[in-house]
């Protein structure tokens, strides 16, 4: 078993847990999203779909990344005006964005966790949670330019 089927298969046992009925579309956004590395928006998705299931709505697609959200199985990214992305890894982690395609690629480093403490001592704040995005030009954008 790969780990996108791992990572589908407990992702669908969550869903069974929490007892929202699984059907094929919902089975085929959850297995996009964790497929997918790049962070798609809702219409990425309801595009990539739309040829497999030709009654699906982007609606059907919100509403799917909406149960998908309150169960905690993907995360909404939302940066500046631009439409929602998706982010089936939930584990705590930080975004490099290329601010020319607007690719989205994670990384993470432990030592940030810090900062919540710091800021909790400096502030006196019950810190829940902080995020950082960092902004760049992409490996693909950069060979495209010279």
């Amino acid at each position: 078993m790969t780990v996108s089927e791992q990572r589908l298969s407990e992702a669908l046992d969550t869903l069974k847990g929490s007892g929202v009925r699984i059907t094929p579309q919902r089975h085929a956004v959850l297995e996009y999203l964790i497929q997918s590395m790049s962070h798609p928006t809702a219409d990425d998705i309801y595009k990539a779909l739309e040829s497999k299931f030709p009654n699906m709505s982007v609606a059907t697609v919100y509403n799917n990344l909406r149960v998908f959200k309150e169960i905690g199985l993907v995360r909404e990214l939302t940066y500046g005006d631009s439409s929602s992305r998706f982010d089936c890894n939930t584990s705590e982690h930080y975004h490099a964005i290329c601010s020319e395609c607007g690719k989205i690629v994670d990384f993470h480093y432990p030592i940030l966790d810090e900062v919540e403490s710091l800021a909790e001592q400096v502030t006196g704040f019950d810190v829940s949670h902080h995020r950082m995005e960092v902004y760049g030009v992409c490996e693909d954008c950069k060979q495209q330019q010279h």
